[in-house]
């Protein structure tokens, strides 16, 4: 194994600027084409007749789960006619790309007869998977939870030489002690270079996180080629900026969670990263915190370090890269540059010089306020691009509140003014603070696409405020299943245990729901959004167990082998603050609060850095006949952009996928889905048609879940 060390830039500089050897024609890997550019030089479908487009076959997985609120966030990728994809319960299938036809489904639930009987995997969001051959050997690899499983291609079988017998495991070779059974697992897929597999991993949200090193693994073996550490250790680049030289023995996060892109070229692979864990209080992390937050260039065949550049500085507003870059071309003042665009959950594009780093615009370093809680020092400046223009609106006052009527309005209104701090990086704090454009974007995971032709960037944004309130944490006097509910479920399922009634269930009232095992399970694996505690001792997940299903009264004694909380040693421990929950700026119908739209679709041009038009994504029918022009709606999911002259999207929580005019914004066509299409669409030629096909499973912001996939094409 290697460690990535530093390595001069110039070796790999002296590349063409252009690769040409792009084939946009194929949807072969995640975002299309490993460019990220989410583009496809198709154009059997075009402006001028893709109102002809219809549905021509749906596949079911037949295994949603309603009440669990599963989903479906994959963009599957289509080789020699066959499509791969994922099912709300991890499986993996192979269909014809013609018919919806399934060649093989492999179950990763199913027990294991070469391994005991056990079940080959837990579960977790998969967004995609891995294609890889070398012409006699084709293979899949797809993350299930903490493992990466390799997959015969033709046959949907398990490669048993690959890894521990057909896996790799993620929560191993983390370059420290990170306690027993860490939470690292895989949801965006990895990016193939040679015979490499590059993976980045979802760790923790709270401060207790695994470390979120890049690694890259044999194809063939599954043994660990390299790594790189994103939380430095000594003698590393980076290292010398961290004021605590024990960081990388504690701290965790800094991870890439949202995918990559390769310059195959230049041997660079361009890496996205989270911030550091936990996400609103600093103190225990001071500084600028690299590689957190940042755009990492490196060597795809080493890890070596090349260039970085860090969007936000010592984050304390959980402000991810939320999307891998866009590796494209741009003329600006008449000089053709290779360039990186990268989206932002701020509603911001980084364009920078991907040789170097170096901003193809101006970047300014913003003074922002340091007035943070005590403990805390917030960094004094934050990095704001003068150009490309936003795609989302930077500020929320009291002028854009909204509502249906004027009684709603007033109370939206006494909402707002509890809320201290409006500026966009204004330090977490007691008093609250608004997150705008978003927890959840501006941008999000479904990334942008770029048309290569023009340089014009596309991307989906959500536009709703939410505020961020900060408290103490209850001193140790509390019960101790208390004292663990406000250290890892109070954030999401909020102090009351209500949660937001969408994305974070209520608690209410589990135990008429749920059984005690069942809840056991759920706090030990996960599912969706929620993290595994696996970690947890077996007494604390029983206090935590009785808490939330109050039976405090009967919390078991302590077990001598289990920690106790607050006397443990953690890094946990050395937090004094907890936020009182995600809560959404809505109305008491339940919409935003905020002027519309909410959700829409934006054109900005890279190489001028205008932004050309912007439209609303979804609707609400019910206010669109009271009069009220259309709003556009919360949304994931990205966009493709075709030669054809389209853009098409799904994203919207209406169950509709549509079209639009690349050029205008005008939208031309759409299509009625079984389920909410939160997932990012693909496009693909199989036998003279061109296909467009889109996962429908729903599930997020309240919406029913769905388990099918469905692909449209014109009428013959």
């Amino acid at each position: 194994m290697r460690i990535a060390r530093l390595l001069p830039v110039i070796v790999l500089a002296f590349c063409s600027c252009k690769n040409d050897s792009t084939d946009y024609t194929k949807w072969e890997n995640y975002a299309g084409t490993k460019d990220g550019m989410r583009y496809s030089s198709l154009d059997q479908v075009d402006t001028a007749n893709v109102a002809n487009l219809q549905e021509v076959w749906r596949f079911s997985t037949h295994d949603k789960d309603t009440l669990g609120r599963s989903q479906i966030q994959c963009n599957p990728i289509v080789v020699n006619g066959i499509l791969y994809g994922v099912s709300p319960a991890s499986k993996l299938f192979a269909l014809d790309a013609a018919t919806g036809k399934p060649r093989w489904i492999f179950d990763p639930a199913g027990k294991d007869p070469d391994n005991g009987g056990q079940k080959q995997g837990s579960f977790n969001i998969c967004r995609g998977v891995t294609y890889w051959t070398d012409g006699s050997d084709s293979r899949i690899f797809y993350n299930v939870g903490k493992k990466i499983m390799a997959i015969e291609a033709g046959t949907g079988k398990l490669i048993r030489s690959f890894g521990h017998n057909g896996w790799i495991d993620l929560s191993e070779h983390l370059g420290r002690d990170a306690g027993p059974s860490p939470y690292v697992v895989g949801t965006t897929p990895g990016i193939i270079y040679k015979e490499l597999l590059i993976v980045g991993s979802r760790v923790s949200e709270t401060a207790d996180a695994a470390p979120g090193d890049i690694r890259a693994y044999d194809v063939r073996s599954g043994s660990l080629r390299w790594t790189f550490h994103t939380i430095p250790h000594p003698g590393e680049k980076g290292y010398e900026t961290w004021p605590d030289k024990e960081a990388w023995k504690k701290l965790g996060g800094a991870n890439c969670w949202a995918g990559m892109s390769l310059d195959e070229q230049r041997r660079i692979v361009y890496v996205p990263t989270g911030s550091i864990a936990g996400d609103f209080y600093g103190g225990i992390r001071q500084g600028t915190n690299l590689f957190a937050n940042s755009i990492i260039a490196l060597d795809a065949l080493t890890g070596s370090y090349l260039w970085h550049y860090q969007t936000v500085h010592h984050d304390l507003w959980d402000r991810d890269l939320p999307a891998n870059p866009n590796l494209v071309t741009v003329e600006v003042n008449g000089k053709k540059i290779a360039a990186l665009a990268q989206i932002t959950k701020q509603g911001t594009i980084f364009l920078l010089d991907r040789t170097n780093g170096k901003p193809v615009f101006e970047i300014k370093e913003m003074p922002v306020s340091t007035k943070g809680l005590p403990g805390e020092e917030p960094w004094p400046t934050q990095p704001v691009p003068t150009l490309p223009e936003p795609f989302a609106r930077q500020y929320f006052t009291a002028a854009d509140i909204f509502s249906t009527d004027e009684a709603g309005k007033a109370d939206l209104a006494e909402k707002f003014g509890k809320i201290r701090y409006h500026e966009q990086f204004d330090p977490p704090s007691k008093e609250g603070s608004w997150i705008f454009p978003g927890f959840d974007g501006g941008g999000e995971w479904g990334g942008a696409a770029v048309d290569p032709e023009s340089s014009v960037l596309y991307v989906f944004s959500s536009e709703l405020p939410w505020s961020l309130t900060m408290t103490d944490i209850p001193v140790q006097s509390a019960p101790a299943g208390e004292r663990l509910y406000n250290r890892y479920c109070a954030a999401c399922h909020r102090p009351d245990l209500r949660g937001d009634g969408a994305s974070f269930p209520s608690l209410v009232n589990i135990a008429e729901r749920l059984t005690p095992a069942v809840i056991k399970g759920l706090i030990r694996q996960g599912r969706n959004r929620m993290p595994s505690f696996a970690s947890l001792p077996p007494g604390e997940i029983e206090a935590l167990v009785a808490y939330i299903t109050h039976k405090q009264d009967k919390e078991p004694a302590s077990d001598p082998h289990d920690r106790a909380p607050g006397d443990s040693g953690s890094i946990l421990d050395q937090v004094p603050y907890m936020m009182t929950g995600y809560n959404q700026f809505l109305d008491k119908n339940g919409y935003p609060g905020i002027r519309p739209p909410w959700g829409t679709l934006n054109a900005v041009n890279l190489s001028t850095g205008k932004r050309l038009w912007t439209v609303p994504v979804g609707e609400y029918p019910e206010l669109t006949r009271k009069g009220i022009p259309v709003t556009g709606t919360e949304g994931y999911g990205g966009p493709v952009v075709t030669k054809g002259g389209l853009v098409f999207i799904a994203a919207s929580r209406d169950k509709k996928i549509r079209a639009f005019d690349k050029r205008s914004g005008k939208q031309l066509w759409q299509a009625d889905l079984p389920a909410a299409g939160f997932a990012t669409p693909a496009t693909y030629m199989v036998q003279g048609v061109q296909y467009i096909v889109i996962a429908c499973g729903g599930g997020k912001i309240g919406t029913v879940s769905g388990d099918e996939y469905v692909a449209f094409a014109l009428k013959k």
